[in-house]
């Protein structure tokens, strides 16, 4: 087979871990390996993972996508760069003597920091969730990394031991993957990207740098925090495994990722990527848009040290596809996940039926910790088949509660709204979304758009230069377009019976219920997920095996 000039590209996410390898000259996907991580639930609302696992299994997808290429009669040689994407704000501190973690992963969906959240909003002077905004474009939630530091260091004593002998190092995913691939603690990079790190609540979106006033507020040493660099550029060459000299030089944050790779490069471009969440990104420009709806304000990308940073407005919908997880093993309602869209094909409508899967409180623009998930507006008419439905349908109704607030906040009009992820297999949710939207869904042929923006990140570095970002470039992925059929009165209808059934899932919790309740009992349901039984209402965590593998070897190379 003909010689490709190739580039890799490690996709570290909440499930699985993954090593994909592109061809730069077309954006083609040649071949890639996933292996599945094992979440960690110790006590209601707690989720972790082991840094060293996570580790590993990226070294093994590495390992057996390389042995795939040879299968294929490729060259390892034809690979000629590194990028890294990543599951955001999962904190991982580890000991830079020993290369030991000192705690597992909190990942991102973590709730334990429920007190040590009232605590600072409690500090601030107007008692306000949204005293940083200013800062680092964030609200104080339990969702970012600077929180979950914190409370490291306010309950772990390894922790606080490392940091008084300066041992401690603190990165997200992608720091944590660059210091042990590039040498550990014989000399590992120590850096993290401007998107990574405006997740952690202590860089200041403006200056791109660490902020006294951020890190202060949190009381976190900066020695531990790692060097804010761009999103393209050489950072280390790799040290382990089977590309080893090759240079790491992309990092993007995950969702950050697929805005690249959607080619989002736009102000007013918009992608939404569904997965476990649901996380919409829309391009901003090159100017930081200071949410007043909820949002969050985010570094989109920098494409290299000298590039002009790149602003986007976020909503993260925290329950998308689980909720199909929870209806197939909580409910039992479908065997497999793709069932979902025969079961809900079979009713014209839901009916008056809606569900607020709110299982960890509600995320953009609510920010409501204290919400649970309700199912309303049940007659004696309704079956699994319009629950089924309305599932599918919430999804779409959450994307449309960010899309109106990115509207209120950019004042930039959205013409289409650009998709990737899992969940955007199912037909008749793409139809539906387009249908509550009032607007056109574009759906890429090639779905892999968060691994591909952190190999055109890596590709297109300064050095590398082995990726054109023009637009061309990816001309072989196609697009199916999804349009509206229904009428606005309708749409506009349903969305306001919506937003009824969301009013009433709020509130269910105080904050003492949800980190202090670990009384009640929890029963581990088939497929991992834990239901703790209390009036009906269900906090849902999600646990994969970690032993299930895929690799695969794509056929029209």
């Amino acid at each position: 087979m003909a010689s490709k000039t190739l580039v890799g590209a490690i996709d570290q996410g909440t499930s699985s871990s993954r090593f994909l390898i592109f061809c730069s000259k077309t954006g083609e996907l040649i071949t890639y390996h996933q292996t599945e991580i094992q979440q960690l639930l110790p006590k209601e609302g707690w989720v972790e993972e082991d840094p060293q696992e996570i580790l590993q299994s990226v070294l093994l997808c590495v390992q057996k996508a390389v042995e795939n290429l040879k299968a294929l009669h490729l060259s390892v040689s034809d690979i000629k760069c590194i990028g890294i994407t990543n599951q955001r704000e999962t904190t991982v501190v580890w000991d830079k003597t020993t290369g030991k973690p000192l705690y597992n992963a909190i990942v991102w969906l973590d709730t334990r920091t429920s007190s040590t959240v009232d605590k600072l909003i409690a500090k601030t002077p107007q008692k306000d969730k949204d005293h940083l905004r200013a800062y680092c474009g964030l609200p104080i939630t339990t969702y970012f990394s600077a929180v979950k530091l914190r409370w490291l260091i306010d309950n772990v004593e390894a922790v606080r031991k490392a940091i008084q002998e300066d041992k401690c190092l603190f990165g997200t995913v992608d720091s944590w993957l660059l210091w042990n691939m590039t040498g550990g603690v014989n000399g590992g990079v120590h850096a993290t990207d401007v998107t990574n790190a405006s997740r952690t609540m202590l860089m200041n979106i403006h200056t791109l740098k660490w902020d006294p006033k951020l890190y202060g507020f949190f009381e976190i040493p900066v020695s531990v925090l790692p060097e804010i660099r761009s999103s393209s550029e050489v950072y280390g060459q790799m040290k382990i495994g089977p590309l080893q000299n090759l240079p790491i030089s992309g990092i993007l944050g995950d969702q950050q990722s697929a805005l690249v790779g959607q080619m989002c490069f736009k102000p007013g471009q918009a992608k939404n990527t569904y997965g476990t969440g649901c996380f919409l990104l829309m391009n901003t420009g090159t100017e930081a848009v200071e949410s007043k709806q909820g949002l969050l304000t985010t570094v989109g990308y920098q494409l290299g040290k000298n590039k002009p940073v790149v602003y986007a407005l976020e909503g993260a919908v925290a329950i998308a596809g689980a909720c199909v997880r929870w209806l197939r093993d909580n409910l039992g309602l479908i065997k497999t996940s793709e069932e979902v869209e025969v079961l809900a094909a079979k009713v014209d409508s839901t009916h008056g039926c809606y569900f607020v899967p709110a299982f960890s409180g509600l995320f953009c623009p609510y920010w409501q910790m204290d919400a649970r998930g309700i199912i309303c507006g049940l007659s004696q008419f309704t079956t699994k088949e319009h629950i089924a439905r309305a599932a599918l349908e919430a999804v779409c109704f959450q994307t449309r509660e960010i899309l109106e607030a990115m509207g209120k906040d950019s004042a930039i009009p959205l013409q289409s709204l650009q998709v990737d992820g899992g969940m955007t297999a199912n037909q008749l949710l793409m139809q539906l979304q387009a249908d509550l939207l009032g607007l056109s869904v574009v759906r890429p042929s090639m779905p892999e758009t968060t691994a591909l923006g952190a190999a055109m990140a890596a590709g297109s570095a300064e050095g590398v230069g082995v990726w054109s970002l023009d637009p061309k470039n990816l001309s072989n992925i196609t697009t199916d377009t999804f349009t509206p059929c229904i009428r606005e009165k309708e749409r506009d209808k349903r969305f306001s019976r919506w937003k009824l059934a969301v009013q009433r899932s709020m509130h269910w919790e105080t904050s003492a219920d949800i980190v202090e309740s670990q009384t009640p009992p929890m029963r581990s349901l088939p497929g991992g997920i834990f239901m703790l039984s209390s009036l009906g209402l269900f906090m849902l965590s999600e646990i994969i095996p970690h032993s299930r593998h895929i690799s695969a070897l794509q056929g029209n190379t």
